[in-house]
């Protein structure tokens, strides 16, 4: 059972987050040579789907009705809205549609990580809770490796949509009838205590925000430096696969050295690499920049996604949706300013690399948020029973 719940969860999150998210990437070099937009338009449709993601976010995490229908529409959305964006020939059919998945994966994301930590949490099995998140990972792999066939095809982008759309509906059909049913999803919260934001939940939401901005710019645009940079480099058609790969590498090696440091130390580290992984992709010259870019940004994705919603769930264990809707919207509201810094960024420069060095700071800004000691949590609580009654 705790298999099947896990192998789900992590195809769940192979269609919603690793196809219906992310094979945008690799697509935005062929929809620029076919001049649907430019690089600036990129970065607007980009952020359109990360305004979606947030609106879906925040909705999963407030939701007390029909829960698992959202977790559903998420899903086939996915699949149905990444079929569509073949009919899209234009910058406006594309905002509407990555919005529309943005919502979509929003509700997957915030639902399915919720229900897996829950039952396999119930089960004993934390390795496998882990394991789930690196369903995105082999997603964008796998899309990468299409993407590599598809150039070797010469197909055109609204073929290429097609691919992906097929492939994301074959795997939610094959996991449908595992999915949450029947109320799964609508047990209530163990305490009607609301959630209390104590100093270091605070730290924590600001952390994964800033994450959330700054892995996002090379994550959008990687396929699109590597086509820029080497335009006949077979190289180039790699540097989004190898991203994914990294990213299901870390996750398991995360899972390997679980038991070494503490959570919100593990995770400062890993926010750490990923700020040098996007310096190196600007500053280290040739072919071994963007591999380490690839490789040092695309390793720690993951590793942050799962190891700051766990450590929200150590931090406040009784409200795990929420927590998970909660770091959700924070790290959608940083992947939308990210592209828009972009845009800004191409539009007054002609040039990514400022909005680069900006994604650097803010992770290296991240990891600081939570490396430094944390109190007690009843410390915590104290000073703001303290705060609320005017120090009386």
């Amino acid at each position: 059972m705790a298999v099947r719940i896990a192998l789900s969860g992590f195809l769940a999150l192979v269609v919603a987050m690793g196809i219906g998210r992310f094979a945008f990437t690799p697509q935005v070099p062929l929809m620029i040579a076919e001049h649907q937009f430019d690089l600036t338009g990129a970065g607007i449709v980009a952020a359109a789907n990360y305004l979606g993601y947030l609106a879906g976010a925040f909705d999963a995490m407030r939701a007390r009705r029909r829960v698992e229908m959202r977790l559903w529409a998420g899903l086939w959305g996915a699949v149905l809205l990444t079929l569509l964006s073949a009919c899209a020939g234009g910058i406006g059919g594309h905002l509407v549609i990555r919005f529309a998945i943005g919502c979509a994966s929003g509700w997957a994301m915030v639902l399915v990580a919720a229900w897996t930590n829950e039952r396999l949490g119930h089960f004993g099995k934390p390795a496998l809770a882990a394991a789930v998140f690196a369903g995105p990972g082999a997603g964008i792999f796998i899309s990468g490796m299409l993407a590599v066939a598809i150039g070797a095809l010469q197909l055109d982008a609204a073929q290429a949509w097609l691919i992906y759309g097929v492939l994301a509906l074959l795997l939610v059909a094959a996991i449908s009838r595992f999915l949450p049913r029947g109320g799964e999803l609508h047990r209530p919260e163990s305490t009607p205590q609301p959630l209390v934001l104590t100093p270091m939940l605070k730290r924590l939401v600001w952390s994964y925000s800033l994450a959330g901005f700054g892995y996002i710019l090379p994550a959008t645009f990687l396929s699109q430096m590597a086509h820029a940079r080497f335009p006949d480099s077979l190289f180039a058609q790699f540097v989004w696969p190898v991203f994914g790969a990294a990213a299901v590498a870390g996750i398991g090696l995360g899972i390997l050295t679980r038991r070494w440091l503490l959570t919100r130390q593990r995770l400062a580290l890993v926010l750490w690499v990923q700020a040098l992984g996007v310096v190196a992709a600007e500053t280290v010259p040739g072919v071994c920049g963007l591999a380490l870019g690839a490789v040092l940004t695309g390793g720690g994705f993951l590793c942050v996604v799962q190891l700051s919603l766990q450590f929200g769930r150590e931090l406040a264990p009784e409200h795990t949706r929420y927590m998970a809707g909660l770091l959700t919207t924070g790290y959608a509201v940083g992947q939308l300013a990210g592209p828009l810094l972009s845009a800004i960024s191409t539009a007054l420069t002609h040039r990514l690399e400022p909005a680069l060095y900006i994604a650097a700071i803010a992770l290296a800004v991240a990891g600081g948020l939570v490396f430094g000691r944390q109190r007690a949590p009843q410390a915590e609580l104290a000073e703001i029973s303290v705060e609320k009654s005017g120090g009386k």
